[in-house]
């Protein structure tokens, strides 16, 4: 099966989404979206992950991400991974619980983001789940609303700018904007180009004939990583390092800014997988023993 295209650069931004294996429920309780949302939270603090908006379902989850340091996939293999982990322990279960890999779509943050935003937040509203957004505990709406105090992880004030200089006022316009949208049946969605692929014409037309050419290569996994990134050698140089300390940080730097896999990397310094695991970890301690 051939992996899904990815475009992955610097300041990107996505709707991701995914499914459960067979539609089946992937939060049973509020544990387990606590869970998830935890898991977030590690996409947030290793791998730099800002999130706009989000919207956590009982069959699927969406997720509105921007990626200052192009590692959409490795993030999100991160955070499916961690809570499926977690869920099939905690239910006594096993096996995939997503269907497939994820799904993103590249979204033109300018003209476009604020609008799927709205629409992540009023999924339970179309659903029929709640007559207003802010009736849904797990969406960002009422955190960005003002009516909560926000999930840690989340990062309103790029939303809120779109309105007012003021919070509080542009708290006030971003729930009449909201409200707005629960008479608007259009899915901003259904407007992708090329499966993946949301903005302005030249937005879509700059990444089309990338994307096309792509396809026709059956798998995609150093391209989906980043559009240009430099070669490992330049990153992680055993030679040019005083010690544990400084080998730690070129790990993080190749894992997390440039977007190489543990076992790329392992194999390049020619050490075991856990042990580039463990000096990533002792990065994200800044340097703690």
């Amino acid at each position: 099966m051939s992996r899904p295209l990815r475009i992955e650069f610097p300041g990107a931004v996505y709707h991701v989404s995914s499914l459960g294996n067979a539609r089946q429920q992937v939060f049973y309780d509020d544990i387990d979206r606590e869970a998830f949302l935890e898991a977030v939270g590690t996409g947030v603090t290793r791998y730099g992950f800002v999130v706009h908006a989000y919207c956590l379902m009982d069959n699927h989850y969406h997720l509105l991400v921007e990626t200052p340091n192009a590692n959409l996939s490795l993030g999100m293999q991160r955070i499916n991974g961690e809570y499926t982990q977690g869920f099939n322990r905690r239910h006594g279960r096993c096996g995939h619980l997503f269907q497939g890999r994820f799904k993103a779509v590249l979204v033109q943050k300018e003209s476009h983001l604020l609008e799927v935003c709205r629409y992540v937040v009023l999924n339970p509203v179309r659903a029929k789940r709640v007559t207003r957004a802010g009736d849904w505990s797990w969406s960002s709406y009422r955190a960005t609303a003002g009516e909560v105090r926000s999930f840690p992880y989340l990062s309103t004030s790029w939303v809120l700018s779109q309105f007012h200089r003021e919070k509080e006022k542009a708290q006030r316009l971003y729930r009449r904007y909201v409200e707005q949208g629960r008479s608007q049946k259009e899915n901003p969605l259904a407007r992708v180009t090329a499966q993946m692929l949301l903005g302005t014409t030249e937005f879509v037309d700059q990444w089309r004939e990338m994307v096309e050419a792509k396809r026709e290569v059956k798998e995609h996994p150093r391209f989906q990583r980043m559009v240009a990134r430099p070669p490992i050698e330049e990153i992680t140089d055993r030679k040019k390092v005083g010690g544990r300390i400084g080998l730690a940080a070129q790990v993080r730097e190749a894992h997390v800014i440039h977007g190489y896999t543990l076992a790329e990397i392992a194999k390049h310094l020619g050490v075991h997988y856990a042990t580039a695991g463990r000096l990533l970890k002792l990065a994200e301690r800044g340097g703690k023993q």
